[in-house]
């Protein structure tokens, strides 16, 4: 669905009706004297991530993949388990 812009008066006061279409998956701009200034979105939307996001998470992902070391040793199954 696209988004639709609604201005920040008839969302005040059509805001049920707002609700209802959100949780059918319809996104709104909100506008203040022609400025967009909110989202009104379903909360399980997914955003797009920009490349740069993308790119960073994939960082990230390798990083854990590969793991790091903590410059500590591994522990004994004494430490484990105890006696």
């Amino acid at each position: 669905m696209d988004e639709k812009t609604i201005s920040l008066r008839d969302a005040n006061q059509q805001f049920a009706e707002i609700v209802r279409q959100v949780e059918s998956g319809q996104t709104f701009i909100v506008t203040r004297r022609g400025q967009p200034v909110a989202r009104i979105e379903p909360v399980s939307k997914k955003r797009k991530l920009t490349p740069a996001q993308e790119a960073a998470w994939k960082r990230v992902r390798r990083a854990m993949e590969k793991g790091f070391h903590l410059g500590g040793k591994a522990p004994s199954r004494k430490d484990i388990y105890g006696d």
